[in-house]
Parts: C-alpha cells; structure tokens; sequence
C-alpha cells in the first residue's frame, strides 16, 4: 500500500459514517416537511425550503470516498459490491432530500388555503417511510438481509395508505370545488412520501445484492 494511502477499512467506516450522516440529515428534513404540514408552521416549512446544501455538500464528498476507495484498494467481491452500492444508496439519500423540498412547497400552498381535513393518513406514511429509511440504512451497516427483507415487505403497506389517501382526498374534491387545490397538494405530499419509501427499499435491495450477490429489484413479490 502506498505511503500516505489510510488503511481500506478506516476508509470504508469513514464512508459508512458519512453516509448515515446523510441518512439523518435527509430523514430529519423529511421529517420537518410533514410536520410543518401538519402544525402549519410556516417556519420550518421555510427550515426546509432553505436547507439543502449540506446534503448537496455531503452528496459529492461521498461519491469522491467511493471513486477513490475504488482506485486506490481495487476491492474485491462483498467489499466491492458495498461500495459500488454506496454509490447508489448515495444518490437515493440525496433525492430523498429533494423530496423533502417537494413536501415543504405542497405544505407552503396548503398552508395558503384553509385545512380540507384532519391529517391523519399523511403522518402515518411520514411515519412508515422514515421507519423505512431508516431499517434500510441499519440493514446497510449491519449488512442485515432479514431487516432489508422487512423493509420490502412494508412497501405494500405505504402504497395501500397513498391509495387510501387519494381515494379520501377524490371524495372532498368531487363535492367542495373549492378544495381541489389543496387537495391535490395533499395528493401530491403523498406521492412523494411514498416515492421516499422507495428509495428506501431501493437501499434494502442494496443490501441483499451486497450480502448475497442477488439481484432482487424485479422479485420483491416473490420474496414476501
């Protein structure tokens, strides 16, 4: 190894670190998102809409400790599949951050309008989808195939509640005119609070491929 060139695994657990740091900044902003939703507190809407450069920053940091772990050590087998995976879970962290914005400008119109319900299946899949995120990116670091397997299972779940959601929100829309536009902001929060569960089976399915070298992304209803 060449002088001056950390050790293969310090480096890996830095990345490891790093993007659990990741994790909890883009899981706190989805968190945010819902919950200035649902108190309509105008500020941490606002938290939200404005904070997206550190997750920007750790974005690209991450992809250069992956390259470079890549060139330097020239892994192999499970430590190559983990890396080339990082790289993947990386970019799910950081279009979960982005859907976290998405959240906060639906809530920042909602807000706008009068209330077209009490909220109560949105902070549901708020809740399910960071649950999610957050077993996948345990899964990752444990390298947990039954946790990951856990995590794929409860997407059915998500998709059931946005689907309730809509079904819901059709109902208010179809009899008051005047919550069409918040509704479909509520329709379109769900969306994105469901597409948040998907990156996060995104990573489960990451973490099976790592551990078994199993391609499961098309054959998640066989695995149930």
């Amino acid at each position: 190894m060449e002088k001056g060139v950390p050790h293969f695994r310090e480096e890996l657990e830095a990345l490891l670190a790093r993007l659990l740091e990741m994790g909890g900044l883009a899981e706190a902003r989805v968190r945010d998102a819902v919950q200035g939703l649902v108190d309509r507190n105008t500020s941490l809407i606002d938290k939200v809409l404005a904070g997206d450069d550190p997750i920007n920053r750790l974005h690209i940091e991450i992809d250069e400790r992956c390259f470079r772990l890549l060139a330097l050590h020239q892994p192999m087998a499970t430590d190559l599949r983990a890396i080339v995976a990082a790289v993947k879970i990386n970019t799910d962290l950081e279009r979960v951050g982005d859907l976290a914005v998405n959240i906060a400008e639906a809530a920042q119109r909602y807000t706008t309008h009068p209330p077209v319900k009490k909220l109560i299946d949105i902070p549901r899949m708020g809740t399910l989808a960071l649950a999610m995120l957050h077993d996948a990116l345990d899964a990752f670091v444990r390298r947990d195939t039954q946790l990951a397997q856990q995590v794929l299972n409860e997407d059915d779940t998500l998709d059931g509640l946005k689907t309730q959601v809509f079904r819901e929100l059709l109902t208010y829309m179809l009899h008051d005119p005047a919550t069409v536009e918040p509704a479909l902001d509520l329709i379109l929060i769900s969306r994105h609070l469901e597409r948040t569960g998907d990156h996060a089976t995104n990573i489960a399915e990451d973490v099976i491929f790592i551990v078994s070298a199993q391609d499961v992304r098309h054959h998640t209803a066989d695995k149930g």
